[in-house]
């Protein structure tokens, strides 16, 4: 059970074997202490923390409220 809440898509993408291996405390660590932060036009809020363990940046995309994931992954494109 994760310890943030999530919306019905993230849901549905956490099932994907690429996305199931996604830690929630790294998602955790991406909110409440990220690297990088940005703000789509839609109003989510993008934010990047380091994952030490897999070497890789992972991106949290919240709703506006600040504190639904609608989804996480691994982004290959983030330099911070």
């Amino acid at each position: 059970m994760s310890t943030f809440k999530t919306t019905d898509y993230f849901a549905y993408t956490r099932t994907r074997a690429d996305r199931a291996a996604i830690r929630d405390e790294w998602i955790v660590q991406a909110i409440e202490h990220p690297v990088a932060e940005s703000v789509q036009g839609d109003g989510r809020i993008r934010r990047w923390a380091y994952i030490s363990e897999v070497g890789r940046y992972l991106r949290v995309v919240l709703l506006p409220d600040a504190l639904t994931v609608h989804n996480a992954f691994f982004d290959r494109r983030f330099e911070p």
